[in-house]
């Protein structure tokens, strides 16, 4: 039996780990279930994680790309409108995979972000959400997001920090944090 699909707007925010955690849990059980999953990268793109070699093992169902430039706040090494560049570059792409049909799911990491640290206008990408295919499900990753997204999303999780190992100065591991 074949069962109608219906995108989704999924927003995973708030302070505490794990916000792109959750949306490649997601892209996982969407490969497992035959799906194609892109996912588009805003603010990170310097480090390295160990997710990419990991992500690379779900094969051809699962691409993914770095777009960002690295950390806009913490140590930057960017001007700020280099970043800007970046985010509304990004923005463009997913826009033109948004409308490929390439893919079933499609993961805006960290892009909560990019509207945080105005990179990027959160009105245009509802507008962009809202034009979307209907069979495509679209994740949104990232601190703060803001309540033009919320309001669109039909799911909203809001990840909330109870305890860190930063605070009690514990780097951050690579394989479990990154």
């Amino acid at each position: 039996m074949t069962r109608e699909r219906r995108g989704l707007v999924i927003c995973y925010t708030g302070d505490g780990k794990g916000k792109t955690t959750a949306a490649l849990g997601l892209a996982v059980r969407a490969v497992g279930a035959g799906l194609r999953v892109r996912m588009l990268q805003f603010i990170k793109g310097e480090w390295k994680p160990a997710e990419l070699k990991g992500l690379a093992l779900l094969g051809e169902r699962f691409s993914m790309e770095q777009l960002g430039i690295g950390f806009v706040t913490y140590k930057p090494k960017h001007p700020y409108e280099k970043h800007a560049e970046s985010a509304r570059a990004a923005w463009a792409q997913a826009q033109e995979e948004m409308r490929s049909g390439a893919q079933d799911v499609l993961i805006l990491d960290e892009v909560n972000n990019a509207f945080r640290f105005g990179l990027l206008s959160a009105a245009e990408v509802v507008v962009g959400l809202k034009a979307r295919p209907p069979e495509l499900t679209v994740v949104l990753t990232g601190r703060g997001a803001p309540p033009e997204i919320i309001d669109v999303a039909d799911l909203v999780t809001e990840m909330m920090s109870v305890k860190h190992p930063y605070q009690h100065g514990h780097p951050a591991q690579y394989g479990i944090d990154f």
